[in-house]
């Protein structure tokens, strides 16, 4: 994900004190311990720019909802039953299994926040979970007024936790908010929101055109106030019209598509070509792991399928026949990658195996099965991996999976808690 370092068909990367030090053709190093990645593509970390991590204990149970099943459901019938321990122990669960797909980076967009002990269970889940990520700090979803036209400001608590927790942007684990937006509270609610943000000198991420919601033209609204910019991230805009991406594209602000939720839920086609067409490098999230698999090559796959999928129907409309693919292999990796980090500013820091970038690194092994051929292209081996090709994960340089083994912490016990959370929670809320 580097020109620089180029692509190599057999190479090295030498990592020392968490840091990428050299990477590229074969490295004479003495005194190193040796990774054997034979048959493996050696890569960065995937970043996922958008993830409710809480929902870890609840995988499928929102599958066959639509985007208003699961407002009424997750956001209006569970999550106000969540206490801190179960944010705990579904953030935890969720952060593992974001790890164990190869997935080194998450924006845990945490909107769940009832109560400052909320917040804490998430920040301490994720730090035991030994991934990076950055923890977007959202509203209380234990009334209704978080998806109704909100007056409610951003909790102030968040001052609290930039003070107790997040003292250093070179940490693992940095701040952001997940705010409402004009979609889910008024204007002047977002103003007041951003303006803390800005205090604080952390991104800020919301949902914008979402299915029929992209109606109220949020971003439009945003852009006649004087409020974008680069320090945004802006999540799904499917319904986002062509001018409002130029707008998000001329003021440096970012997105995020989730194309999975997006189209099973019905928020509406996914806006990579549109977003590429407007100027703007797309990042790639899970999103509800409550509907769709932590699987984060799927998600390659997905925007692949709709993407193509969106521009052949226009030309087969007019009676042609596609020529080339109108999004290739090598850009979905490169979404799920380096785009990914710059969406969250790191990608300073991470995204590219590029040296003097902390060693967040994956092996993904191209043949597991006796029976499957390794493809030539490294690309499209990627996007047709899976999350049990992984065989090796490292975070800062530390293996938190090796030779497909979690090694971060106790997986077993993670699950039991979430389990039982979940066991707990459904029986509270009559289902």
């Amino acid at each position: 994900m580097d020109p620089a370092v180029g692509d190599h068909l057999g190479g090295d990367v030498l990592i020392e004190d968490g840091v990428i030090r050299e990477a590229g053709a074969r490295l004479e190093v003495q005194d190193a311990e040796v990774v054997d990645a034979t048959g493996m593509i050696v890569m960065p970390g995937l970043v996922d720019t958008h993830r409710h991590t809480w929902q870890g204990a609840f995988a499928q149970i929102a599958t066959d909802w639509t985007l208003n099943e699961y407002f009424t459901g997750l956001l209006g019938r569970f999550s106000p039953l969540f206490t801190p321990d179960d944010v705990r122990d579904g953030t935890l669960l969720g952060a593992l299994e974001a790890l164990d797909s190869g997935i080194t980076t998450l924006f845990d967009w945490a909107h769940v926040m009832n109560t400052p002990e909320h917040a804490d269970a998430s920040v301490s889940a994720l730090r035991d979970s030994g991934i990076r990520a950055v923890f977007g700090h959202s509203t209380p979803t234990s009334d209704s007024s978080w998806y109704y036209a909100s007056q409610r400001r951003h909790p102030d608590d968040a001052r609290r936790l930039a003070a107790r927790y997040f003292s250093s942007p070179d940490q693992s684990l940095t701040l952001a908010l997940a705010i409402r937006g004009p979609e889910m509270a008024t204007l002047d609610t977002t103003a007041d929101d951003l303006a803390l943000a800005r205090d604080l000198g952390v991104r800020a991420s919301m949902h914008v055109g979402i299915g029929l919601l992209g109606g109220q033209r949020a971003i439009t609204a945003l852009h006649d106030h004087g409020l974008l910019g680069p320090d945004l991230i802006f999540v799904h805009a499917n319904t986002s019209t062509d001018d409002e991406l130029k707008m998000l594209a001329d003021n440096g602000s970012h997105a995020s598509v989730s194309a999975r939720v997006e189209m099973m839920m019905g928020h509406g086609f996914p806006a990579t070509g549109r977003l590429l067409a407007a100027g703007i490098r797309p990042s790639l999230s899970v999103d509800v792991t409550a509907g769709v698999p932590s699987n984060f090559f799927d998600e390659m796959r997905a925007v692949l399928e709709a993407e193509r999928l969106r521009q052949y129907d226009t030309l087969l409309a007019r009676g042609e026949a596609p020529a080339t693919v109108p999004l290739t292999s090598r850009q979905a990796v490169e979404f799920a990658t380096v785009d990914g980090a710059r969406a969250l500013g790191l990608d300073h820091r991470i995204g590219s195996l590029t040296p003097g970038k902390r060693a967040d690194v994956i092996l993904v092994d191209t043949a597991p099965s006796p029976v499957r051929l390794a493809g030539g292209d490294a690309y499209a081996s990627v996007v047709s991996a899976d999350a049990r090709d992984v065989d090796t994960v490292l975070v800062g340089g530390e293996f938190r999976k090796r030779r497909g083994v979690l090694t971060s912490g106790d997986t077993a016990l993670a699950r039991s808690r979430a389990e039982s959370s979940r066991a707990r929670l459904l029986a509270a809320a009559g289902s």
